[in-house]
This record gives structure tokens, sequence and C-alpha cells, in this order.
């Protein structure tokens, strides 16, 4: 594939635009997931349900627009007070509660009460008159007129009801022309409105969350963005990993041309790692397929590092910022695991173009697939990503897919490495690996 033209077109962004649009965008994701989790988000919706519902809006409406004469709490006081200012009522209370007509009661009901109507019996006594002259009055006809009648009856039960503290709260309330604002709901109201005002919740209102699909895929594992100055104090070791113990630590192979140099040609610089490729003379442990270790002279060195400690996982994505310097030379960002086979390769720069692909090995022979990426400057730094799904793998620079197989997906977890080498076929030359940060994701279920 060649990317000369989707770079010169602009159909491949920048690596700086795409690293501050990913940036902004992971920004707005963590802001997002962030509202998302928040409690005043929670109490936001739940109180949006209740402020629009019907029945909500029907009782501010009743509160607000209902006149207090209009309420049973006004008649009722209104009634009461008309009574308690009857004149004729006053005066039946009045009598009620008189000395008089407990002592005229309480002579009713005796034998002598008959000599209320002999006028002879009358004239001779003058507490007899005061009763019989109490028993003709204005006072005691109101008296019968309205004991035990549906008036006073009436009014007594108003006397009882408007002394209720329950009936007061009623009344006051109904008589309060702000008495919108003395409820449960108006406070409720209120702080949805704050609620509707913060930044925070607007920013989630209006954010198409379809823009974080790919995120909410996903969830980070690992990452590095190289502020060690030691290997000691990394997520790194110098070698290699594997089960056979005889190709664990750090050796080279015959079939290359550098040694590899326990570390010493990897550097950190301005957040960078740097492993360089050196032109200089070494004498060292290589594995060669047949005899094994040999010792052998080297022209060249450079390292390897692997991320076994840190770092081992099945399927996810596998993201890296990075640029090459110097032809000649070999550098790669690669999967492995606990055998040399299967084995990944994010990204390989022999000096001129990139390569991806992926090896394994069936039941009876080794196999390979990959395309060849051209048109880079690989000098320059790109993001290089590789996605491995259950079923696929998608390798991606910047952010356009280079290659994509079915072929040879590994089934078990692999660890990330990083190295620079001269194969047998190049001539070997100078040059530096420069790695900016890595990134691993592991697939979310």
């Amino acid at each position: 594939m060649n990317l000369f033209w989707q770079r010169i077109l602009g159909r491949m962004q920048s690596t700086a635009k795409m690293e501050a649009r990913h940036a902004a965008l992971m920004a707005e994701y963590k802001r997002y997931v962030g509202v998302e989790q928040s409690k005043e988000l929670a109490e936001y919706r739940e109180l949006f349900h209740r402020v629009k519902s019907a029945d909500f809006k029907e009782k501010k409406k009743t509160l607000m627009s209902r006149k207090y004469k209009d309420t049973k709490e006004y008649h009722d006081t209104r009634k009461f007070n008309r009574l308690t200012n009857d004149k004729n009522i006053v005066l039946y209370y009045e009598t009620l509660n008189s000395q008089i007509l407990k002592d005229y009661l309480s002579f009713k009901a005796t034998p002598e009460y008959e000599l209320l109507g002999k006028k002879s019996e009358v004239k001779k006594s003058a507490d007899l008159k005061r009763l019989r002259d109490f028993e003709k009055s204005k006072e005691y006809k109101n008296y019968m007129r309205f004991h035990n009648s549906y008036i006073i009856k009436n009014y007594e039960e108003l006397r009882q009801k408007i002394s209720t503290p329950e009936f007061k709260k009623e009344n006051d309330f109904w008589a309060d022309p702000k008495r919108w604002e003395k409820t449960p709901e108006f406070i409720e109201e209120k702080r949805y409105a704050e609620l509707s005002k913060n930044e925070d919740i607007k920013f989630f209102e209006k954010t198409n969350s379809a823009k974080f699909s790919r995120m909410r895929q996903y969830t980070l594992t690992f990452s590095d963005t190289f502020d060690w100055n030691t290997l000691n104090a990394s997520n790194w070791e110098c070698g290699f990993n594997y089960v056979n113990d005889k190709l664990v630590g750090n050796h080279s192979f015959t079939n290359e041309k550098q040694a590899n140099n326990e570390g010493n040609n990897v550097s950190v610089y301005a957040g960078e790692l740097n492993i360089h490729t050196r032109k200089e003379r070494k004498l060292a442990l290589a594995w060669d397929k047949t005899r094994g270790f040999v010792n052998r002279q080297f022209e060249y060195t450079s390292d390897v590092l692997h991320g076994t400690q840190s770092i081992s996982q099945q399927g996810g994505l596998f993201r890296a910022k990075m640029r090459f310097v110097g032809k000649d030379l070999t550098h790669a960002f690669w999967l492995t695991g606990a055998r040399q086979l299967p084995h990944v390769n994010v990204c390989v720069c022999d000096g001129k173009d990139i390569e991806v692909g992926t090896h394994w090995a069936t039941k009876f022979e080794k196999k390979y697939t990959s395309t060849r990426v051209k048109g880079l400057r690989t000098s320059d730094f790109y993001i290089y990503t590789l996605e491995w799904t259950p079923k696929e793998l998608i390798w991606y620079v910047n952010n356009v897919e280079v290659f994509r197989t079915t072929e040879g997906v590994p089934t078990e977890p692999l660890f990330p490495m990083l190295n620079s080498f001269i194969s047998s076929k190049q001539k070997g030359g100078e040059g530096t690996m420069l790695v900016d940060w890595i990134e691993i994701y592991r697939a979310n279920d």
C-alpha cells in the first residue's frame, strides 16, 4: 500500500493533528464519563422527569392560578367569622354562659317550677319574679331558638375545624399569594433550573455520545510516556523472554549483524525512548539454529526490550507513536509470547518502508502474511496501531487502515517487544528508533 498521495492530499491526518484531536476527544470523553457517573446528573434526570410531568405542571398551574376566595378554607373561615359576629349567636352564647340560665334550668327541674304559672306566688317572691321575667325575656327566647339547632351545631363544627393546626396551615398556605414558593415542588423546580445551567450538564446534554463509541470499546491497560531515566525504573527489561531458557536474556542471533548490548544502547531524552544502533565492535553471545550459542564478533551494537513483566494480553488495541532514523537496518515494535511463534509485527521499518503482518505456525509449516506500506517519511513521527479482535488483525498508520487479515490471529496472550537490528541481508548502518509513547487497551466485553 502506498500512502504518498493519501499524505499529500490530506486524506491522512498529520500526526500532530491526530494526536491533538485524540487528546481533545479523550478529554471530552473523560469529562463526559465523569458527568455521566455524577450525582448531579442523576439528580437532574430525576428532577427532569418530575418537573416535566403532567401532574407537576397541573399542580403548579392550580397553585399559581387559584384564588384564595375560591378555596374551602376561605369559605369556612368567612362563614365562621360571620356566625361569630352574628348578634343573635353572640346573645345565645352570652345567655348560655349566664348564671340566670343556670338558675332557671335548675329550678325548672324541680316540682316548684309550677309556681311560675301562678301569679299570686310570683308576686310574693322576688326570686320567682326574676325567673319568671327571664323565661319571658328576649334572651331566653333567643336561647330556645338556637339551642341544639343546626346553626349552632354547624358553628361548633366550624370552630373545632378551624382551630386545628392542619386547618390553620392549609388556610395560611392558600391565603399566601406566594404559596407556590412554599411548596417542595418549587424547591425541586428551582434545583432543576440550577442544574440546567450547570456547565458540565449542559456539555453532557449537547454532546453526541456516539463520538465516544470506539473509546467505550476499550479500556487502557498499559501506557508508557518514557518519563524514566534508567531501565531499572521502567516497564521494560533488556533481552528476550521465551519459555526456552536458552533464549532468555541478552543475546543476539548469528543471522544478524549487531550485538544486543544489555540495555547500554537504550536512553531516554525529553520523554522519548531511544534505541541506538551504533558502529562499534563487540564480542557477544549469539544463537545459531544448529550449533546453539556461540561467541561472535559483531561490527554493530543495538538493543532489544521486552515488557513481559508489565503487560501480557490477548486481543485489544496496541498503539505507538514512533519514528525511525537510519538506513540499512531494521526497527520493530512487535508482540510475542512464551514461544517464538506466533508473533505479530505492529510496525517494522527497514530504513525505507514499513511492513506489518503476522507470523504463526501450523502443524505442518510456518506461515506469514504481511503488507508493505510505502510513501511515508519514516523519519517523521506516525501513530502505528494494531487492532486485534478474536477474528481478525487490522493495522493503521495514523487514521488510515493499511492491512487486515483473518489469518494467523493469535489465540494466546502476547507481550510487547521493541528492538533495532541489522539482518544478514542488510549492509548495516547507524540509526535510532524513537518512541514517544505506547498505549495498550483491552477490549471491553
